[in-house]
């Protein structure tokens, strides 16, 4: 049966599901906003609906076609459940970080401005840290823009197992994000209650086991997915990540203004981008020292300046981080530095 052919059967299955208060089916509704089937016979299918009658109909109806081994659902409306991925529900995100009881440490990856470099940051250090013997995780917590399955070539969908997500393994690392659930390029139009949600049910509903660290990569800002970490009181410190340039900074402020308040632990501050080296003299291009002075300012730690390396953006658009696929080189000697502090700082 062809890739299309077994589409169309999927959806005839949805099409034997009926509006609770309507005369049409799903289909005809305009309810089924896409729907996949995975080489390992995963259905998945984003409705745009949070009945949950429906969508536990959508469920069962798909895992009865022929050549489905387990069906995921995602719901792109709130139902008042705080549940945006249609999994089991969810629960507040103070009891959704108890789940993670296995986990030692968990450090939030911030930075107050987007295009910075922070997921190319947490990523590789990440991967150093792994290097070190260590358990580690790392939980994508952009939701509007997941940047992990690119950085780590993940590009198989995530998959279920009792009732739990299996987080993707890469280079020692086990990683989630919301790009290993729904399908690349697909828009996100959800609204803040339903962006915690989604953040909630990363930590609940994902078996990310015994794990030394996990690194939480969090949006730009200071928005609804840094407090919903904060009220998750798993968090064990943050790292700031900066340019030098005082555009830059001044957004930094903001972030670890919002950790000091919070009483969340600053682990340090690190100055990305910091220089170009051509031919054995530095450039400046975004001005020199700007975050090592903001963290003297704040009375924080200042974890090092890291330069500008080609090499490290070409290893992120090929999907292999730096540190694993060249660890010799000097951008990758660099995260190894960095994770030395970090380690030592949670007592490694």
């Amino acid at each position: 049966m062809s890739a299309e052919s077994t589409l169309t059967q999927l959806r005839r299955s949805l099409a034997t599901i009926r509006e609770p208060k309507g005369s049409r089916d799903i289909i005809a509704a305009g309810v089924l906003v896409d729907i996949s089937l995975s080489p390992q016979g995963v259905a998945k299918a984003t409705l745009a609906t949070a009945d949950p009658a429906i969508l536990e109909a959508a469920r069962r109806a798909l895992e009865s076609a022929p050549g489905v081994a387990r069906a995921v659902i995602v719901s792109t409306k709130s139902s008042g459940h705080d549940n945006p991925l249609g999994l089991a529900k969810t629960p507040q995100i103070a009891a959704a970080a108890a789940t993670l009881k296995a986990v030692r440490h968990v450090v939030a990856v911030a930075s107050g401005k987007g295009g910075v470099g922070k997921s190319t940051v947490a990523a590789n250090l990440a991967v150093a840290l792994a290097r070190r013997d260590l358990a580690v995780g790392v939980l994508d917590a952009d939701i509007y823009g997941p940047s992990l399955p690119t950085l780590f070539g993940l590009n198989e969908k995530a998959r279920l197992s009792d009732g739990k997500i299996v987080p993707a393994e890469a280079f020692g690392v086990k990683a989630m994000s919301i790009g290993l659930l729904v399908d690349e390029g697909k828009a996100l139009a959800w609204r803040g209650p339903m962006v915690m949600g989604a953040l909630r049910q990363l930590m609940a509903d994902v078996d990310w086991g015994a794990l030394d660290i996990l690194l939480v990569d969090t949006p730009p800002g200071t928005g609804d997915a840094h407090l919903s970490l904060v009220q998750s009181k798993r968090l064990t410190g943050a790292i700031v990540v900066s340019t030098p340039q005082e555009m830059a900074l001044a957004d930094v402020r903001r972030g670890i203004e919002l950790f000091r308040q919070t009483g969340v632990p600053l682990l340090g501050i690190v100055e990305n981008m910091a220089f170009l080296d051509i031919g054995g003299t530095r450039h400046y291009l975004f001005g020199q020292g700007g975050a090592e002075r903001a963290a003297a300012d704040a009375g924080a730690p200042f974890l090092g300046a890291l330069p500008i390396y080609p090499d490290l953006r070409e290893a992120c658009d090929a999907g292999k981080p730096l540190t694993a696929r060249d660890p010799r080189s000097p951008a990758a000697q660099a995260f190894s530095e960095l994770a030395g502090k970090v380690a030592s700082a949670l007592g490694f």
